[in-house]
């Protein structure tokens, strides 16, 4: 640990930690072989099993709202005493009108807060978190609300097809004492590396092929946990669990072994498999996983990635209020197993992917 990691760290001048955690993935499920079938005409070689398909009634606002209820069930707090509902994500409904007052209209929370839309591509939900944190350290707010949801999109054919799912988690920061995790602290890692993007008007994202792992996810989710760990003294013995953003099955493992985590610590919060990629949301629903889990003293590393690119990571541990609150609501693994599977021409219907005017 040097003086140097340590000034590096970023910790609120009071405890904070998450009060309440709440999960939501839509019921409809396509599975890759689908996807396969339609565009290689074979099955093998897919990245996933399946992913989540949101349904006709279904986007970032209505899932959001879905999440953030189980999160107030488990923190147990009125709505009106949130003074920030932040919402994190690549497909906010509108260009031009906030996610975040719907939502925070929804939940009961108006007017006495603050509201804003976020995007930092797959780590806008974190971007959102950490600054909860700051807000709720630095006793401007008791409570504020991040939210990370997408309903990811990939071009017809295109390999981000197969994993773009949807889905996210909510987070309510609030006071360490009433919280069900502490968190200890985070660090937070950005360069310009243009890996993956999308023009103001384009319908589907573009990647930078094989920069997307190197210099891109691999660099920049080390650093940012190398960086916390050191300015903690830490290392991946000191935590019972890990998570880490999700765009595939291969990143996440491999990325844990680089750093010393074993298989058991970060399978259970990779749920990319089941439901694919949900981009903002994808290591914050990773992390509701665990949590459904933890039981009181485990540590967890949580370590997101965003496009463009940075990486937020956060230590944190389970206290004991963790295990009576997490019963209060559904949990990450029931609406995963709650699945209707459909094929390729209903999903193109539910995800707007025919255009007749």
């Amino acid at each position: 640990m040097t003086e140097a990691a340590q000034s590096r760290m970023l910790k609120p001048i009071r405890e904070v930690g998450i009060a309440g955690y709440g999960a939501y993935v839509p019921r409809f499920r396509l599975p890759a072989s689908e996807v396969a079938r339609i565009w290689k005409g074979a099955d093998g070689g897919q990245p996933i099993k399946e992913k989540a398909v949101p349904g006709l009634d279904e986007d970032v606002i209505t899932m959001s709202i879905e999440a953030a209820r189980n999160a107030l069930a488990r923190a147990q707090i009125d709505p009106s005493e949130i003074r920030a509902v932040w919402v994190g994500s690549e497909s906010h409904p509108y260009s031009v009108k906030p996610t975040s007052t719907v939502v925070a209209e929804a939940l009961g929370a108006t007017p006495h807060t603050q509201a804003a839309d976020w995007e930092f591509a797959c780590k806008a939900g974190t971007e959102a978190m950490q600054a909860a944190i700051g807000f709720v350290g630095s006793g401007m707010a008791r409570y504020a609300l991040s939210i990370g949801m997408d309903t990811a999109q990939g071009r017809p054919g295109d390999a981000l097809e197969y994993t773009a799912g949807a889905g996210g988690a909510a987070l309510l920061l609030g006071p360490g004492e009433e919280s069900l995790v502490v968190i200890e602290a985070s660090y937070s890692y950005a360069t310009d590396t243009p890996d993956f993007w999308r023009r103001a008007d384009a319908k589907y994202p573009e990647h930078g092929e094989r920069f997307t792992g190197e210099p891109a996810y691999f660099k920049h989710i080390t650093a940012a946990a190398e960086g916390l760990m050191e300015g903690l003294g830490t290392t991946a013995a000191d935590y019972a669990y890990a998570v880490f953003h999700q765009p595939n099955t291969k990143f996440p493992m491999r990325v844990a072994k680089q750093l010393g985590f074993k298989n058991e610590q970060v399978e259970p919060g990779l749920l990319v498999p089941l439901i694919g990629n949900t981009y903002a949301g994808s290591a914050m629903i990773g992390l509701t996983a665990i949590l459904d889990i933890a039981q009181p003293g485990d540590r967890i590393l949580l370590v997101s990635y965003g496009s463009g690119a940075g990486s937020d990571a956060f230590s944190m541990h389970a206290t004991d209020l963790l295990p009576k609150r997490r019963t209060l609501a559904t949990s990450t693994a029931d609406y995963i197993s709650r699945r209707t599977e459909i094929d390729y021409a209903t999903y193109a219907r539910f995800r707007g992917k025919l255009v007749t005017k």
